[in-house]
């Protein structure tokens, strides 16, 4: 059977993350989509109506459309414009298929009416505007998807120099097929498969020293840096450089249901990690550096220890990191934990951004105590 089959070793990821908008009225845009139709392995998908008709009954909540009235109610809405060119037509390369949609303003509109009220509508439009980066996306993938499910905030940048291995799939809501292809293209693809028009840019060399300013502030400052990478180097550069810029840090440890808050914004003089590496806030910035790239192992290993503290590891987690290199290669990490890690930093995120309030400080959400 073997000699049947094609087999192909080349990744999904020459057609980027990014999907393609048209807008037929436009005839550049109408051109561009005519030589897509052309594509023979394309799948079309559209629900226009089915989208308008929801759009109409969430501007008229009280009133209850039968069949025929909805039909009128739509052909008022669309009025000249023919269904086929109402809307957009979103194109996602990865996948060959094509999507109709109701345009931007309409599309958020039907998304996210059923946060109301648990978040306003003053709210959520406040939060179209707001900028989240992400750095590390094992843990930080869950929190990108749930964040962009709930359009906490209208652009994500997303770091991470990884790709996706099999060992990953304990954890990650990922298929099988997107073994090798880079962490951060991945959740920028989902992200666009539930919203298209949340803003993506995806830094696939991870965080350097020398891309860090423009990850946090190109382009617009981010609103919250969330920090969820392994390495400690850059846990620390990017806490002096979010400081340095009054952009709050949030992370999940991933273990006991541990938040890390940083209100870097409202405490700019705070020292970073809840005052616990004084040592490091007597250097400058050349210093710092030179003293990050110097570390070895074993000092790497007890910052590590230091900053997240013996005390609040899990019993689990303690002999988990006991057998590392020796019965396990990798850091334990299981799913439960972090979806947890995903929901409670995209509502503090949230909270963080719409100004409530929000302490600097260490939280747990342990169902060990929790439920006994």
């Amino acid at each position: 059977m073997k000699d049947k089959l094609i087999f192909s070793k080349e990744k999904n990821t020459d057609v980027g993350y990014t999907p393609l908008i048209f807008r037929i009225h436009n005839s550049q845009d109408y051109d561009s989509l005519k030589m897509i139709l052309e594509n023979a392995q394309l799948q079309i998908f559209d629900t226009i109506q089915n989208q308008l008709s929801e759009l109409i009954r969430i501007k008229n909540p009280g009133k209850m459309f039968s069949s025929d009235e909805m039909e009128e109610a739509i052909a008022q809405h669309l009025g000249a414009t023919e269904p086929d060119e109402y809307g957009v037509w979103v194109y996602y390369p990865w996948l060959q298929k094509l999507v109709h949609l109701v345009d931007e303003v309409e599309f958020i509109t039907i998304r996210t009416n059923r946060n109301a009220y648990k978040i306003s509508p003053e709210e959520q439009k406040n939060l179209r505007g707001k900028k989240i980066g992400i750095i590390g996306l094992s843990v930080g993938q869950d929190i990108a998807i749930t964040m962009a499910t709930e359009r906490i905030c209208g652009e994500m940048r997303l770091a991470d120099f990884d790709t996706i291995e099999l060992s990953n799939l304990n954890r990650l809501s990922v298929g099988v097929q997107e073994l090798g292809n880079p962490k951060v293209v991945v959740a920028a693809r989902r992200i666009a498969e539930i919203d298209p028009f949340i803003k993506v840019k995806c830094y696939t060399d991870g965080i350097t020293e020398q891309n860090i300013d423009d990850f946090l502030t190109k382009k617009g400052k981010v609103d919250v840096l969330v920090e969820e990478c392994d390495n400690i180097v850059v846990k620390i550069l990017s806490r002096f450089k979010a400081r340095s810029y009054e952009i709050p840090v949030v992370m999940d440890t991933n273990d006991k249901g541990m938040l890390d808050i940083e209100r870097f914004d409202n405490e700019p003089a705070r020292g970073i990690f809840h005052e616990k590496l004084p040592e490091l806030e007597k250097l400058n910035q050349e210093e710092l550096l030179n003293k990050l790239k110097n570390f070895t192992i074993q000092e790497k290993f007890a910052l590590l220890t230091n900053i997240i503290g013996f005390e609040n590891v899990s019993d689990e987690m303690k002999f988990s990191l006991s057998q590392l290199n020796h019965t396990i290669i990798g850091w334990p990490q299981i799913a439960s934990a972090v979806h947890l890690g995903g929901a409670m930093v995209t509502d503090v995120c949230r909270k963080i951004i719409l100004e409530k309030k929000v302490d600097s400080g260490r939280y747990f959400i342990d169902f060990n105590e929790l439920i006994s």
